[in-house]
């Protein structure tokens, strides 16, 4: 080939390469150490690429990929209860839509940033590749808090931030759904000003209600998805989760059904959490319980403790900001599924669960480890499934939500929760086959991060310098 735009000549060895875009990252963005360490876990994984496919390199798809091909931030003004004006900041990144229209959840959380939301955008591109649907990544919210507001309060937010996002977004182009702090009433008010706006009733964003346009499973997907992958992990040691004593972080969407789909397979799930402490219950959750947490926090939006005052065998253990390890992670059992935000899991949480003989641990949440935690895990050999991948499931349904709606269909329960589980099977074989290809086989995060990378980077070199 003669050198051109695309192949310059004096390719650098991958992992000088890697260090300079690295390097190029940390520069133009500042002060988001999240991005950094997603685009870092992945570029760690694509050395191993780069040795086999200079192309890549020579097309500067690592320097593409980490920009966003569209930021927008806008001001969100709205007015409370008292009559008073509230302004907060909305966004939201279009990563990547080689693949696919941009998909991806939105957060309303005091915490959220440009660098949480560029993070999360980064994760979903190869999330979203993995599923084998086609969908680009992205991701948006605002710092917005609903916890403690009134539904008017919500809702006037959520037609504020609708009235300058729905512009951007569209069945093909952009498709919203939940994330934290984002849940069904959070949709039915954002979708209802869209409609208002657009004069149009299309599939704009998922997690809708039943009776307009919504899929069966949905809710469940993040977490009934977790559960499959596990369980496919555990099938290449010949083993299963029957019996299993689980740890389980969280107590929102993805732990609630984390805890579920365990019950179903005969697992043993003995805590839940939220940002004031964690319920350790030695009986195990069962259905009951299970039924009384979901009516705490998606009906009443109180707080975890209440668990302890409710069921007397469980023990509350309140949040301590100085400690350096969750107890969660102490308590001796076989599986975890950290499902509550990215980072609770930090070294010593790690050697922690290592120490007390943790055989698995599926991620539910997006990045709830740390590197230094990841690397702990890869190295003593547990089986360990990486966000990108154990948690595809909410999108992957979300993915299908559109199917039907394009269709102008709905599929029953049983249908949508068999393609959801042939999804999950079919990322964990991509995951576990590309490790094995790329010489490290059993490192799930390899698998995910090169297998979710190949589609994207094949279809950004077919599509020309755009």
């Amino acid at each position: 080939m003669s050198t051109s735009v695309l192949n310059p000549p004096g390719v650098k060895a991958p992992a000088t390469y890697i260090e300079e875009v690295m390097t190029l990252v940390k520069a133009k963005n500042p002060a988001e150490p999240e991005f950094h360490q997603a685009v870092r876990e992945v570029f760690d994984s694509l050395k191993l690429v780069l040795e086999k496919h200079s192309e890549y390199r020579e097309a500067k798809i690592l320097e593409r990929i980490v920009e966003p091909e569209r930021v927008i931030m806008f001001r969100v003004p709205w007015f409370d209860d008292q009559g008073k004006i509230q302004v907060n900041r909305g966004f939201r990144i279009q990563m990547n839509s080689a693949i696919g229209p941009y998909k991806g959840g939105l957060r309303f959380h005091p915490s959220v940033t440009l660098g949480i939301l560029k993070f999360l955008a980064f994760e979903q591109v190869f999330k979203n590749s993995l599923t084998t649907l086609p969908m680009g990544g992205g991701k948006g919210g605002s710092d917005f808090d609903p916890k403690g507001k009134s539904d008017n309060e919500v809702m006037r937010f959520c037609q504020s931030f609708m009235t300058e996002l729905y512009r951007h977004i569209g069945p093909d182009t952009d498709v919203p759904a939940g994330d934290i702090g984002v849940g069904g009433r959070e949709i039915g008010f954002l979708f209802g000003q869209y409609k208002r706006l657009a004069n149009e009733f299309t599939g704009v964003l998922t997690g809708k209600g039943l009776s307009w346009g919504g899929s069966l499973i949905r809710p469940e997907a993040t977490g009934y998805g977790c559960v499959y992958f596990a369980a496919e992990m555990l099938k290449t040691r010949k083993d299963s989760l029957d019996g299993k004593l689980c740890l389980v972080s969280g107590s929102g969407n993805v732990s609630q059904y984390t805890v579920e789909k365990l019950l179903d397979l005969g697992a043993k799930p003995v805590t839940v959490s939220d940002s004031d402490g964690v319920i350790f219950d030695p009986d195990g959750i069962d259905r009951e319980k299970l039924a009384w947490v979901i009516e705490l926090k998606n009906v009443r939006r109180g707080r975890i403790r209440e668990y302890g005052e409710k069921f007397k065998k469980a023990i509350f253990m309140p949040t301590d900001i100085k400690s350096d390890y969750n107890p969660l992670w102490n308590i001796k059992a076989d599986c975890a599924f950290p499902s509550a935000t990215q980072n609770e899991i930090n070294a010593k949480d790690a050697a922690n669960l290592i120490k007390n003989g943790i055989k698995v641990v599926a991620e539910g949440a997006n990045m709830p480890s740390t590197l230094e935690a990841t690397k702990l895990f890869l190295d003593a050999g547990i089986l360990y499934g990486p966000a990108k991948a154990a948690n595809a499931g909410g999108v992957a349904t979300s993915g299908l939500e559109m199917a039907q709606n394009s269709q102008r269909i709905a599929w029953t329960r049983e249908e949508v929760d068999d393609r959801l589980h042939k999804i999950m099977i079919a990322i964990h074989k991509n995951c576990f086959e590309t490790a094995e290809t790329y010489g490290t086989p059993g490192n799930l995060v390899n698998g995910a991060n090169i297998g979710g990378f190949l589609k994207v980077a094949n279809s950004m070199l077919d599509q020309g310098l755009v």
